[in-house]
């Protein structure tokens, strides 16, 4: 479709309302009516919504739409809602081109704290793209940063948090996934989400909580609703094993060894697996005992974590340094005397338990 350069905003429109579209049509006719009426809030949130039809699949519709009439009066716009439609816009072109457009953009927004923010981590998500670490990391800081000074939850922060864990995804941070993964949960309605996404973040959730050299708690993941996506399925094989992980149970560990065996990354982690099912099983031991009965004889720590009364004090020293419990090793009588336990989210069998 050939458009005269010069076309200004009003012919755009008129020009607009001639589609054999009836549908399109009334659209078209209800948006003019709002620019001639000069009711901005009324028409950015039929542009909001507007914008997101399937007309505009066709990119070049999409960007003909700004620059033949969103630019008139975007000014007018409010900031945060500018930054979204600007945001949508941005899709229509090449990364490199995309980031350009959105570091311009944050100059029309900047009175919107969580508008420059929804634009930084824009700008972030398309440097992974092109696989430039240093960006995103950058990104992330500056995003981060001003996502701390912001009062409760706003509409910037689910978007960071998704940047966050399709960074440490890519570079297999899995403690950091696990954490950013939880935090993107708590600030989303999970039935805004379409079932295959809540089940591709429930499995990958479940892998970074199994995999994480520093998650040792996975009360919070076992009672998330976003595991429900998993149930009954294929993977459900995961819900249990999250399961017996939680209560250190080291027999049912093996005995879904078929399961997890035909993960890759589970398989290649299986010594990690089992030191830290069986630092788990410790911690359960000296959970269940009375706060003043929690001496704990090597040849019980032995049998609860099935390893041989020789591997206890290794095995003792690592709880210790990793800080998930805190205690006093005495090698003549022994036995280890434990004074703390790092508090845990249970999970609903150890509440009604």
């Amino acid at each position: 479709l050939r458009v005269d350069k010069m076309e200004n905003c009003q012919q755009y429109l008129a020009r607009q309302k001639t589609t054999e579209n009836n549908e399109l049509a009334d659209e078209w006719d209800e948006i003019s009516q709002l620019y001639y009426r000069k009711l901005w809030h009324q028409l950015t949130l039929k542009l909001q919504k507007f914008i997101n039809h399937d007309y505009f699949k066709n990119g070049t519709f999409l960007l003909e739409l700004y620059e033949r009439f969103i630019m008139e009066f975007e000014l007018k716009i409010n900031p945060l809602s500018l930054a979204e439609i600007l945001l949508t816009i941005s899709k229509a072109m090449e990364d490199e081109e995309s980031i350009k457009f959105i570091e311009k953009s944050m100059e029309k927004v900047k009175q919107s704290k969580d508008g420059r923010i929804l634009c930084m981590v824009a700008i972030g998500k398309l440097y992974l793209n092109l696989g430039n670490i240093s960006e995103v990391k950058s990104m992330m800081v500056e995003a981060g940063a001003q996502l701390d000074s912001l009062n409760g939850v706003t509409k910037a922060h689910a978007p960071y948090y998704d940047l966050c864990i399709m960074f440490y995804k890519q570079i297999g941070d899995h403690n950091r996934y696990y954490g950013d993964a939880l935090r993107f949960l708590g600030c989303v309605d999970l039935n805004d989400l379409p079932l295959p996404d809540q089940m591709e973040r429930a499995y990958h959730l479940s892998l970074a909580a199994l995999l994480g050299d520093q998650v040792y708690n996975f009360g919070e993941l076992l009672i998330h609703p976003v595991l429900d996506s998993l149930r009954d399925t294929e993977k459900q094989w995961l819900i249990d094993l999250l399961s017996v992980f939680n209560s250190g149970n080291i027999r049912g560990f093996l005995e879904l060894k078929d399961h997890w065996c035909s993960q890759p990354d589970l398989r290649e982690n299986e010594g990690n697996l089992l030191q830290k099912i069986q630092l788990l099983a410790l911690m359960e031991l000296t959970f269940k005992r009375p706060a003043n009965e929690r001496t704990l004889k090597f040849d019980d720590v032995a049998e609860c974590t099935m390893i041989s009364s020789g591997e206890v004090e290794k095995l003792l020293m690592k709880a210790l340094s990793l800080k998930l419990l805190k205690g006093f090793i005495d090698e003549v009588c022994q036995e280890v005397n434990m004074t703390w336990v790092q508090p845990r989210v249970l999970d609903h069998v150890q509440v009604t338990g």
